[in-house]
């Protein structure tokens, strides 16, 4: 069994991928605050993601980034369509 691991590791699921992803931006963005913005680009990543599973207009998500402080809150709202 650990052979047939080896030579076919299981796939890494597309949420933990996409928390890793949002964990890199999150962190280069602190260091870099007069560096360009990264939220077009994560809202261009978040359309591509989601239409592999559902069809969504881009218009339905909805990124923004607040700052309080020390304190930073990244809020993603996506309007999926009814069933």
């Amino acid at each position: 069994m650990a052979l047939l691991s080896f030579l076919f590791p299981p796939k890494p699921k597309s949420a933990t991928a996409a928390k890793e992803r949002l964990q890199i931006i999150i962190a280069r963005e602190r260091t870099n605050r007069s560096g360009p913005d990264f939220l077009p680009a994560l809202h261009r990543e978040l359309i591509e993601v989601i239409s592999k599973y559902t069809k969504v207009n881009a218009d339905d998500i909805k990124i923004s980034l607040d700052r309080q402080g020390n304190l930073e809150v990244l809020d993603v709202n996506v309007v999926l369509p009814d069933a």
